[in-house]
């Protein structure tokens, strides 16, 4: 063989291939030769073995192969808050909960606290993500990065620190002029490293404590670089009742009356609009990120009151979004059956979100939203070696009549075997191989126990019942 079918890796012998390509294939005993960190050929095991041959081989027998899947939307450096913020609502979740442990927690508690994102998004089949923003983003680079992620990068961004939603916490408190030159220095500083694992992306993280200024200052930067603008927008009647109450007109609205309004922009949440903000959703079609653990968890409505079945059939791009740790569960699967099986019961129609739209969401949608649609999101030639191996021997997976359904209304991210990033091996057998997670335990266990310590315990873990 000459050198052009020499591949770095070889997968063999795969089960079901579920491609997500442009003509949705799924392939039995299937294989995958992957070369330079991209995919080089696709096709009937026999085939490729019979073309190529590897520096090195992987057997997947028993497996469903689907592409690495992609979140549209995780807090990262909120995961040593999980269990801080239960039973609390919009206003609550922020002012009372999250603002607080956000000024509780450090670059060193970031650091770990994404450390641990990284971690159970990977061991979840998740290779890629967007981060709407913290205050130590470098920390979070280094964790994610060092994990072997995909990540879309951002730093947090408020400049009116007084709104009818509350008051920021002092340390948060930060002028339009501070928030344009960190996010300026992000674009400085990443884009074109970690072997283009690293994307950088603006964000407003919340409507009603950002002025117009500070908005159109950021799109004009996101433009500049062609990158994704991105904002919490609409996920709850607190949240569009105080924009109309600040600007007189509900956030897609104003959103619309900026000139911001496109399909570079990001919308996080999106399920509480006015009528008449459909129709401008449609004409300019964002991508509209659905979170439903996060609207299940605090009581959003997101799902009740959502339009995200309806708008996909309008055209516009609908992905998914895990949210944060706060809400209990990171795990993209969850979120495709939370979503599809949500919207089915609310609508009381089965034929609503089928799980071949699910995976579409946590697939191809979501390499759209992250301004990544040419390069991940799919298993094809060419396109970034992002993909997962799922351990279809595990009892949810069995029988195996259609391999979609399974994924979608039966397994969890726990049933991951092995993921690869850039044709890198980062999970295999279920253990990640680039962090030690016996000494990630022991610091998410020392982080969390510091953030304890500045935090009142007892209002923000609302434990009911007797510790003996």
């Amino acid at each position: 063989m000459d050198a052009s079918t020499r591949a770095d890796l070889l997968v063999r012998h795969i089960d079901w291939l579920i491609t997500v390509d442009g003509e949705r294939r799924i392939l039995r005993d299937a294989a995958l030769a992957v070369k330079g960190g991209i995919f080089a050929a696709i096709g009937k095991s026999a085939d490729i073995e019979r073309s190529w041959s590897a520096e090195a081989y992987v057997d997947a027998s028993d497996c469903v192969v689907t592409p690495g899947l992609i979140d549209n939307h995780l807090h990262s450096s909120f995961h040593l808050a999980r269990g801080l913020a239960d039973e609390a609502n919009a206003q609550s979740f922020l002012f009372e909960h999250m603002y607080p442990y956000e000024v509780a927690t450090g670059a060193e508690e970031v650091y770990v606290a994404a450390t641990l994102a990284a971690v159970e998004q990977l061991r979840h089949g998740v290779t890629c993500f967007i981060e709407p923003g913290n205050y130590h983003p470098d920390a979070t680079v280094r964790a994610v990065m060092t994990a072997g992620m995909r990540m879309v990068l951002a730093v947090s961004c408020f400049d009116r620190n007084k709104s009818v939603t509350g008051l920021m916490p002092a340390r948060m408190i930060e002028t339009r002029e501070q928030c344009v030159e960190k996010t300026e220095r992000l674009f400085a500083t990443y884009p074109g490293k970690y072997a283009g694992r690293l994307s950088v992306s603006a964000s407003f993280r919340g409507m009603n404590n950002s002025s117009d200024e500070l908005i159109l200052a950021l799109k004009a930067i996101a433009e500049k670089h062609d990158a994704v603008l991105q904002t919490h927008a609409c996920y709850s009647y607190f949240t569009r009742d105080a924009s109309i109450a600040q600007f007189g007109k509900p956030e897609i609205e104003r959103l619309e009356s900026l000139g911001v309004l496109d399909q570079r922009m990001l919308l996080l949440h999106s399920g509480w609009f006015e009528p008449y903000e459909i129709a401008l959703l449609a004409r300019r079609k964002p991508t509209l990120v659905c979170c439903p653990s996060s609207s299940l968890h605090n009581g959003y409505g997101n799902l009740a009151i959502g339009m995200h079945p309806e708008l996909a059939a309008l055209g516009v791009t609908v992905s998914l979004g895990t949210d944060h740790a706060s809400s209990g569960t990171v795990d993209l699967v969850q979120e495709m059956r939370n979503c599809a099986c949500g919207y089915k019961e609310i609508r009381m129609n089965p034929r609503l979100m089928p799980p071949e739209q699910a995976l579409e969401m946590a697939t191809t949608n979501g390499a759209r939203g992250a301004g990544l649609a040419d390069s991940i999101g799919a298993i094809e030639v060419g396109k970034a070696a992002d993909f997962v191996l799922f351990d279809a021997t595990a009892p949810e997976w069995q029988p195996l009549y259609n391999p979609v359904s399974n994924l979608v209304y039966s397994a969890t991210g726990n049933t991951v075997r092995d993921v690869f990033v850039g044709g890198t091996q980062v999970v295999r057998n279920k253990r990640m191989l680039l962090v030690d997670e016996a000494a990630l335990l022991r610091e998410v266990r020392a982080a969390a126990a510091r953030i304890a310590g500045r935090l009142d315990m007892k209002k923000m873990s609302k434990l009911r019942w007797p510790v003996h």
